[in-house]
């Protein structure tokens, strides 16, 4: 009844329900943590270009380029339970009410993302030797960086392009730039930016741009002919 397997057993079991309940309580522990992110991102140059936006594209079709200019103080979600925080913008526009895309109500396609490590998690950065040796040296005993949370981007060049099952996208009205954020614990459950305040958990205030137009298909060989005239 007693012998060693049921022994081994009844230790594991113990202990499996320990380390249970002190994972339930750190990860309960995020709660407690009061989060006021806030963001403001704006468009500063967008072109729509036609050719072909992948190196693998088998065809030529029209796909947009935005750079955006982006403040955000996201350092509130940095907590001693912070593995990582996921940062990517989304520019969402309304689906046409007919056509190929009418089952969906919103298009929404990511442009831009970064991860960011909490110091105990820089092992895990995909930097070179000498950026993780100077991300390592800037957090050196430090538990918590909420500066890493703080963010001001200038200009920035798009990591996508955003195309359409349709292959056409110029002149697309009301598309906004959107900025997100997943906060991912050491333990605990994923969480992403919320749309109300739950208790100390407060949603983005700001984050979203103001409404514009994509342009019409910059006609690149057109100006080249053009200037070649000119010039003669």
């Amino acid at each position: 009844m007693y012998n060693s397997l049921t022994r081994v057993q009844n230790v594991f079991g113990f202990f499996t329900t320990v380390a249970f309940a002190i994972a339930a309580l750190i990860a309960a522990s995020d709660f407690t943590a009061p989060r006021t992110p806030s963001a403001t991102i704006k468009p500063t140059n967008v072109q729509v270009v036609k050719g072909r936006p992948h190196y693998y594209s088998t065809k030529k079709e029209e796909y947009a380029i935005i750079k955006f200019s982006l403040d955000a103080d996201l350092s509130s979600l940095f907590t001693w339970n912070t593995k990582q925080l996921f940062v990517y913008v989304t520019a969402e526009w309304p689906a046409p009410p007919a056509g190929a895309d009418s089952m969906n109500q919103t298009n929404r396609a990511v442009i831009w993302d970064s991860i960011i490590t909490s110091p105990s998690a820089d092992h895990l950065s995909n930097l070179g030797p000498a950026s993780l040796k100077k991300l390592r040296k800037s957090a050196a005993g430090k538990s918590i960086d909420p500066s890493r949370g703080k963010l001001s981007l200038k200009n920035q060049k798009p990591k996508y392009q955003i195309t359409h099952p349709t292959g056409k996208i110029a002149e697309t009205g009301e598309v906004k730039l959107h900025v997100n954020y997943n906060v991912q614990p050491w333990v605990g459950i994923l969480t992403w930016n919320q749309g109300i305040d739950l208790g100390l958990w407060k949603k983005m205030a700001g984050g979203l741009s103001k409404a514009f137009e994509l342009p019409a298909i910059k006609q690149k060989a057109a100006d080249e002919k053009n200037k070649k005239k000119n010039s003669r």
